[in-house]
Parts: structure tokens; C-alpha cells; sequence
């Protein structure tokens, strides 16, 4: 038996039509799939078909549209420590790597132990023994 209206999805515009939807089938999921995003939000897409008709409503044209809602991605947070350099009186920022501020911590890429804004502890430790060079003024020349 015929059906009175054969219209196959997946044959509209030549296989254009389940071409494009498989276009956007692949977005999706390759968005569930995406670390940045939510796991259980719903995403969906929407087929929209007009018809529209000629003025002897025999030859009717057929647009499709596609309309694809992704689960956004999510934004990530970090702390910054700002302050003054009282040398310099530049304005200072930095990213906050370990948990509490003026806590060390150790990288674990390198091993090496860092400061709270990773910057390596031996580094710093150099720096300082250059500016305090104590000079001994009791030392006997001789």
C-alpha cells in the first residue's frame, strides 16, 4: 500500500536535509563529550520545515532550518594576589598556585618546592642573600 504523502527525511533535497542533521547530531555530541560542560544538561536540536505553497497550491517549496542548543561551557575561577612592590611602587598581580597565601607548596611537575604564586623557593632564597650582603665591621683587615 502507498502512502498518500512519501516524504522521507533522510531523502528531502537529495540526502541534504540528514546530511545537515548529522552535522548537528555530531555538535552534540561532541559536547556532551566535553569536560568543560555540564555532564547531565540537556541538549537538543530542532528540525523546523516551511511549506510554501505556489498560488495554484500544486508546487510547494520546502526550506529547512536547524536549530542546535548546546549545554554552555563552564567557567572556571582562580584566586589572584594583588598588591604594591615597596621597592619599585609597581602595582603587582599574581595567580594564587598553592591553597592558602604565603603557603609553599610543592609543583608536581618539578618537585621543587615554590612559593604561594609559584615561584621557586632557591630562586627567591639567591635573590634575598644578594640584597642583605652584611658587612662586617669589626672584621680585622689585615
Amino acid at each position: 500500500m502507498e502512502k498518500p504523502i512519501d516524504l522521507q527525511l533522510s531523502e528531502l533535497a537529495n540526502g541534504a536535509v540528514q546530511e545537515k542533521l548529522d552535522g548537528e547530531l555530531q555538535k552534540v555530541f561532541a559536547n556532551i563529550h566535553d569536560p568543560n560542560t555540564s555532564a547531565t544538561a540537556k541538549r537538543g536540536v530542532t528540525i523546523k520545515l516551511e511549506f510554501k505553497p505556489d498560488e495554484t497550491r500544486k508546487v510547494v517549496s520546502v526550506a529547512s532550518d536547524f536549530t542546535t542548543k548546546l549545554a554552555p561551557v563552564e567557567g572556571v575561577a582562580t584566586t589572584v594576589l594583588t598588591g604594591k612592590d615597596l621597592t619599585t611602587g609597581k602595582v603587582e598581580a599574581r595567580e594564587l598556585k598553592s591553597e592558602v597565601p604565603g603557603q609553599t607548596y610543592i609543583d608536581t611537575e618539578t618537585g621543587q618546592p615554590k612559593t604561594d604564586v609559584g615561584q621557586p623557593i632557591d630562586v627567591i632564597e639567591k635573590e634575598e642573600a644578594k640584597q642583605k650582603q652584611i658587612i662586617d665591621l669589626q672584621k680585622k683587615r689585615g
